[in-house]
């Protein structure tokens, strides 16, 4: 008798205990259910619930500047009143290439421009980011450590970067900048989908160092109506990589070419050794470059 109210006595408290276990997790589970829609909406709540959320709104350090969007890397609250831009003072060690002197230039000259960096939404630097080709004389040398030295840089926070050229021959590597842009908007020539962040970085052409300053006449957009007269309708000169990146996209222009309205040119000859990657059209192509 004595062994059946033992068993019976460890039988409920086995039940007890499992009862506590299991009902305290399952109220545990409908509590965190609770919480979970009290959660903002830019919360991830699969990703909460496997431990892995991670807060977009707090703002990313170095290493996950990668996933940059405005709502994460962009300080909104500098913009409410009004939309200006502040560009660095130049440094009188450095002088800008005639490219990037021409876009100071327009930006200085615009109605969005600010002398006063505490009214300024957004930040541009005097500094030479254009060409960071290490082959090029417009290369700017330490800049690393002298944007570090800006006043307001706040690891690039509300800074917009621009970029012709990164990398060097022949790889021509898109994160060839030689400088951690941080936060920072990079308004970027030939970038690809790869490397852009949505809706954060922005992609603009690759123009040429004789592009003018500023274009037309006042009035010539408005009194130029559709369509247009001009001889051309669409036009490329420029370099040919033979192999490495682009290659594969320049290589195929000359199909476009029709010497008429149509006029996309290329050549092979740059860098040390194009005669040795040559392939059978570069004579010709380097002809019709020329002429």
């Amino acid at each position: 008798m004595q062994a059946k109210k033992r068993y019976l006595l460890v039988f409920v408290s086995c039940a007890f205990l499992a009862y506590c276990y299991f009902g305290g997790y399952r109220l545990k589970s409908e509590d965190s259910n609770s919480e979970i829609h009290l959660l903002p909406d830019f919360v991830d709540v699969d990703a909460l619930r496997t431990g892995s959320a991670v807060r977009r709104k707090e703002r990313p350090n170095s290493e996950s500047t990668n996933e940059c969007r405005m709502d994460t890397c962009f300080d909104f609250s500098r913009c409410h009143k009004e939309f200006r831009v502040y560009v660095y003072s130049p440094d009188e060690s450095l002088v800008p290439s005639h490219s990037y002197q021409k876009l100071l230039n327009v930006l200085e000259e615009s109605r969005y421009y600010t002398s006063d960096p505490t009214q300024a939404c957004l930040f541009v630097l005097s500094l030479d980011t254009l060409d960071r080709d290490r082959l090029s004389t417009d290369y700017v040398r330490n800049l690393q450590s002298r944007i570090q030295r800006l006043p307001f840089w706040n690891n690039g926070l509300n800074h917009v970067i621009f970029n012709l050229y990164s990398g060097t021959w022949p790889d021509y590597a898109e994160n060839g900048l030689d400088f951690d842009p941080g936060m920072a908007i990079l308004a970027k020539a030939s970038v690809s989908v790869n490397n852009l962040r949505p809706g954060f970085d922005i992609s603009i052409p690759l123009f040429h160092k004789k592009h003018p300053e500023k274009g037309g006449e006042p009035g010539f957009v408005i009194s130029n109506n559709f369509p247009l007269n001009k001889n051309y309708l669409l036009a490329f000169k420029g370099k040919r990589y033979v192999h490495g990146i682009g290659s594969d996209t320049r290589n195929a222009l000359f199909h476009l070419h029709n010497e008429r309205d149509i006029v996309m040119v290329t050549t092979c000859r740059h860098g040390k050794s194009w005669k040795d990657m040559k392939d059978e059209r570069c004579d010709e192509d380097n002809k019709e470059y020329e002429r």
